[in-house]
């Protein structure tokens, strides 16, 4: 057995493996991430406000769980090879990465993974990786030498602007999802809205103290 673990050791520490093994470590590592972040989420939610029997939650649960690790490590898969392909044919110095080639492979998986399958688990996390992308954007916008007006921010300026930049994107961001909720709540993820439909419009209605504080209905 030693014997055998020494000789896996030596071949998967081969340098003229590493682009195919890295492919390899990026599938397992999504995939169990993916399924890390979504059993306890999907089990929590579908058990507490699905509809159905046990066997029926459980598929449920399993399928969410599924679907999350699947599209986790299909995307590593197809970025990580991306980016190889890439650094393989770069023009000015073959392999080596160039300035955009994250970019571009990103955006061959998003198509691939996330932008051809329209899904509620593909939304959530389109949706969560949208809300970061905005957030570290603001926060590149006030860096020195960012674009060509970063030298109109002052370092006083700039300290002012990063201190109220998440009160001002948590204040417009509510305040949006209120407004809409309130007019347009069919413009929504099933999800939210249902969840917003349980928390401020179902709190409108009762018709005795059962259902005031025991029961939602």
């Amino acid at each position: 057995m030693d014997a055998l673990m020494s000789s896996l050791d030596t071949l998967v520490t081969n340098p003229d493996l590493a682009p195919l093994l890295s492919l390899f470590k990026g599938i397992r590592n999504g995939a169990v991430y993916g399924a890390k972040v979504r059993f306890p989420h999907a089990l929590v939610m579908i058990f507490l406000f699905r509809s159905g029997t046990i066997r029926e939650k459980a598929k449920l649960v399993f399928k969410a769980t599924r679907q999350h690790a699947r599209n986790l490590a299909t995307f590593a898969l197809i970025y990580k090879s991306a980016m190889i392909v890439l650094r393989n044919i770069n023009p000015a110095e073959v392999g080596k990465e160039g300035r955009y080639d994250s970019f571009f492979a990103g955006l061959l998986g998003g198509y691939a993974v996330f932008g051809r399958h329209k899904t509620s688990i593909t939304q959530q996390i389109v949706i969560y990786i949208f809300a970061r992308v905005v957030l570290a954007l603001a926060k590149l916008s006030v860096r020195p030498n960012m674009h060509p007006l970063s030298s109109l921010i002052g370092p006083d300026a700039r300290t002012k602007m990063e201190s109220h930049a998440w009160p001002v994107f948590a204040s417009v961001s509510w305040a949006l999802v209120m407004y809409i909720f309130r007019w347009h709540p069919e413009t929504l993820m099933s999800s939210l809205r249902s969840s917003m439909v349980y928390i401020y419009a179902d709190s409108d209605h009762w018709d005795s103290f059962r259902n005031l504080l025991i029961h939602n209905k």
